[in-house]
């Protein structure tokens, strides 16, 4: 009976110990004109239109400012 306790018990132990992996997958992919601006030293700025959309302009290190979609075309 003893044995059958401690066996109990011992695996008790070991199934708590299993860990749960939980991690949070990636959503989706990340935006390629957005990274091309930041690549180019850009900072964005996102902006809304009246009727909310949302857009990002690209503020460049040598002043200009972009939206982040001209900006990655214009280098094709």
């Amino acid at each position: 009976m003893k044995k059958r306790i401690l066996a109990l018990s011992a695996s008790a132990m070991l199934s708590a110990c299993t860990a749960e992996h939980n991690e949070t997958p990636a959503i989706g992919m990340p935006n390629p004109a957005s990274e091309y601006c930041v690549q180019q030293g850009g900072k964005l700025e996102m902006k809304q239109d009246k009727d909310g959309n949302q857009y990002a302009l690209c503020h460049l290190p040598d002043g200009r400012v972009i939206e982040e979609w001209e900006l990655f075309r214009s280098q094709k």
